[in-house]
């Protein structure tokens, strides 16, 4: 039996060999490199998120920083809005006092013009009981002076045919207004002899005024009785030199005893 003799080619099966191991290699890192290519996609998209995310992030950190600013101006002004109501708290309070102590003394002020206008309704109606006494006094010395001055002139009046005994006063009310003012008390003292009327006035001191509201009278009485007197004489202890021009004016004859320049 022959025997057959077997030989290997070791340079071509190392160069199989390496060429299967060089492409195992190849397969392996084809794998890797398409792994590493899916991880950095993954990454880039990762970064591209965390990106924006961080540029949100800015964003709404800007924003709550403005929020803040304008929280803090908020409380800024909330803090002197409270002080200026705090202020203006008390100075209503001080006026509220101010008020009160006011109000009490306008209470006090006020009593006491009251007790005061009582007091004044009081002396007003002791003045009035005065006044109606003194008025009183008043009209009975105008009386008692008329009689001492006709009584110092007698000789004269009865020179010019007056007996002063006989001189009578003629009182008229003048209740309609029909000749003076309404309701006015208008008084004549009268000498009546041998049917003529005189008129006659006595003063201590004569003014143009009562010259002329003598001769005024006259007219009243004149349209009173519906005749004229037939003299006007007025007698006066002193008289202003224009009254006595103007009683000769007037046609009043005046006795008197000094001029008053």
């Amino acid at each position: 039996m022959s025997s057959a003799s077997i030989s290997i080619d070791w340079g071509k099966l190392e160069e199989v060999v390496e060429r299967a191991v060089k492409r195992a290699r190849a397969e392996e890192l084809k794998d890797v490199a398409e792994a590493i290519k899916t991880l950095a996609d993954y990454v880039k998209k990762g970064f591209d998120i965390i990106a924006e995310h961080s540029k949100r992030i800015e964003e709404l950190s800007r924003r709550i920083e403005e929020t803040n600013k304008v929280l803090m101006d908020h409380s800024r002004r909330l803090e002197e809005l409270t002080k200026a109501v705090q202020e203006q708290g008390e100075i209503l309070a001080e006026h509220t006092k101010i008020l009160a102590e006011h109000s009490k003394r306008l209470e006090e002020l006020t009593r006491a013009v009251q007790e005061q206008g009582k007091r004044i309704e009081e002396l007003a109606r002791k003045v009035g009981e005065q006044s109606a006494v003194l008025g009183s006094i008043g009209r009975r010395w105008g009386r008692n002076l008329e009689k001492m001055v006709i009584e110092l002139y007698r000789h004269v009046l009865e020179e010019k045919g007056i007996i002063p005994e006989k001189i009578e006063r003629f009182t008229y009310i003048d209740t309609d207004g029909r000749y003076y003012v309404k309701g006015s008390r208008i008084e004549f003292d009268i000498y009546i002899h041998n049917d003529k009327v005189y008129l006659v006035e006595v003063k201590s001191h004569a003014d143009i005024e009562d010259v002329e509201w003598f001769y005024k009278r006259a007219e009243i009485y004149e349209k009173i009785r519906g005749r004229k007197p037939d003299k006007l004489v007025l007698v006066a202890v002193h008289i202003d030199e224009d009254a006595y021009e103007r009683a000769k004016e007037l046609g009043i004859e005046v006795i008197y005893g000094a001029i008053v320049p």
